[in-house]
């Protein structure tokens, strides 16, 4: 059985799981409503104009890191012989964990004002909004990978 980086960023289907994780990214801040999704929808608008392609360029660098941390919870679906989607959303404050790890670190030493910025404003509600969109990442990861 393959493992989740590997499926990933396997080069024959990197380039459309970037494309995929991107309107997943897209989708997620357009459904964001009251105060927080406002902050949330400007904050993402700000990012994006940092320059054309940023939030791509974002996915397709972090994507192996992402797929790494969430290795373990993919093998233990498969081991367990559960869906993804399911075991993803039951483990949802895990996987957010393992993604908010990689984003802080990178964050943290980013040399962009705005991103550095942005990334500090939202944080706070961050774990909340990243658990919300398991569902749809669960469903793209099986998607891809089975």
């Amino acid at each position: 059985m393959a493992n989740l980086p590997e499926i990933l960023t396997d080069e024959a289907k990197k380039e459309q799981v970037v494309d995929a994780c991107c309107e997943l990214i897209d989708q997620e801040v357009a459904d964001k409503g009251g105060i927080s999704g406002l902050a949330i929808k400007a904050g993402y608008g700000a990012v994006k104009g940092v320059k054309p392609g940023f939030v791509r360029k974002v996915v397709f660098d972090l994507l192996p890191e992402f797929a790494k941390e969430l290795d373990p919870l993919y093998g233990e679906a498969k081991a367990a012989g559960k869906p993804v989607v399911a075991y993803f959303e039951a483990n949802a404050g895990r996987a957010a964990d393992a993604l908010l790890k990689i984003t802080d670190g990178k964050a943290a030493r980013s040399s962009s004002g705005v991103v550095k910025g942005t990334y500090e404003k939202l944080r706070g509600s961050a774990k909340k909004n990243v658990e919300a969109a398991i569902p749809r990442l669960a469903k793209l990861i099986e998607r891809f990978g089975g």
